[in-house]
């Protein structure tokens, strides 16, 4: 069957005014171009860039010459936000603050005009068309409450499609959000990862057209798993805050992400050195606003990680394929003298045992040894059977398997049927508590 090329394609030959079919060539003129704006833009009504640029090199002659030019760190945002700002304040019209890990570290703030707000609307509108049609019932498991949320934002996109947004906000109750399913007799999601496992695993009558997951990492085992219950398409959303919410979506090849390359211009660079990597291999992405006028960002390093797909996408777009982010570089948790752990290792191992749909995990640190806790959720009750088949796809994870063969590791599990707590719409960590290495 030949897949439809997607509709991000038409969109950006829109926006940047190209005649006839997109091409690599009239993006990347058009990238440039507007990399020089958002440039002189910084440099002219930024504090913060004013100083941070000073001696980074001008004119910007090719896309390559960016690699020239200082990063932006999350930290920056945090020590200079206001700064930051190419406009009056009076001018911002949504403030999103994003809390720091730490305890006593400042929040970040990523700043939006009523323009740059729109740019994302009408990323939204465009990207849901890919797997939306007109009329279609759309039920959106995001936080929608205020003006300018991202549920806001694309319950506005959806409608410019034609479809029917239903905001629902973030799943606090399973049972209840699925008496809304059953109510609203939804087409479609957009939710959560593991909140939409959640609901996936508790209501496996449904029949929906398609599901969009986005704003956490999607593990394989989970989009597995929303598929076979729902006998449905599940795409994924890449984006955060920083990005303006959108960055790209899956098309119906499910190849990756198409990226929003007409607002955003995407670099793949080593994690440790920062310096570019070669087209195909693996690095940190990082990316620079192109059309943003509040709070431009400049190669603003987001510690994915990732690597641009060589080669055409079958739909036959001259866009990106970003792989699916796989893992961040942070993240790590040590277990055992030599081995690492993800919250991206253990979501592949457990989310594939049947009936698992939410977990909480930790690492405990003792003289000679390291404890992994689990608390895991399920739908039914065998716990002997379960605690089984959960302790085999552990060991499939080769540092736990490592780790436990040379007694430096050991697992502690306790099994629920019953979650008192929603599942966490918050991106999910490994807690640890003592000193590593001892």
């Amino acid at each position: 069957m030949e897949i439809p090329i997607t509709p991000l394609d038409s969109w950006i030959i829109h926006k940047i005014g190209h005649p006839g079919r997109l091409t690599r060539q009239a993006i990347e003129e058009y990238q440039l171009e507007q990399l020089r704006e958002t440039l002189c833009l910084a440099r002219s009504q930024s504090p913060f860039y004013r100083k941070h640029l000073s001696r980074a090199p001008e004119p910007l002659s090719s896309l390559g010459d960016l690699a020239q030019f200082p990063f932006t760190a999350a930290q920056d945002i945090r020590d200079f936000g206001l700064q930051f700002l190419c406009v009056s304040q009076d001018k911002i019209q949504r403030v999103v603050t994003l809390d720091t890990t730490g305890t006593t570290g400042q929040p970040k703030r990523i700043y939006f005009t009523e323009e740059d707000q729109e740019l994302t609307t009408d990323f939204f509108h465009n990207g849901m068309a890919t797997f939306t049609a007109p009329g279609d019932r759309v039920l959106i498991l995001l936080p929608c409450e205020r003006a300018g949320s991202v549920g806001d934002l694309l319950a506005t996109g959806l409608q410019r499609l034609g479809a029917e947004p239903i905001r629902h906000g973030i799943v606090r109750d399973i049972a209840q959000t699925l008496g809304v399913m059953r109510a609203e007799k939804v087409d479609s999601l957009v939710g959560i990862p593991v909140q939409v496992l959640g609901l996936a695993r508790h209501s496996p009558e449904f029949r929906l057209k398609s599901v969009l997951l986005s704003t956490d990492y999607v593990p394989d085992a989970v989009v597995r798993a929303v598929e076979r219950e729902w006998h449905c398409q599940v795409y994924n959303h890449y984006g955060m805050t920083e990005m303006g919410l959108g960055g790209g979506v899956e098309c119906l090849a499910h190849r990756g992400y198409h990226l929003r390359e007409a607002d955003l211009y995407f670099e793949i660079v080593h994690p440790e050195t920062g310096q570019p990597v070669a087209e195909g291999e693996t690095g940190e992405v990082v990316f620079t606003t192109l059309t943003r006028a509040g709070m431009p960002l400049i190669r603003y390093r987001t510690g994915d990680i990732s690597r641009f797909i060589p080669g055409a996408c079958p739909c036959g777009t001259s866009l990106k394929n970003l792989e699916w982010i796989r893992a961040r570089k942070t993240g790590r948790v040590a277990v055992g003298p030599v081995e690492s752990l993800t919250i991206a290792d253990l979501d592949e191992a457990l989310f594939s045992v049947d009936s698992v749909y939410d977990y909480d995990a930790s690492v405990s640190h003792e003289p000679g040894r390291d404890i992994l806790h689990l608390s895991v959720y399920v739908t039914r009750e065998d716990e002997p059977a379960l605690k089984k088949r959960i302790a085999e796809s552990l060991e499939t994870i080769p540092a736990v398997q490592q780790a436990m063969s040379q007694a430096s590791l050991f697992a502690q599990m306790d099994i629920y049927t019953k979650r008192t707590a929603p599942v966490s719409p918050f991106k999910r960590t490994i807690r640890e508590s003592g000193a590593s290495g001892q």
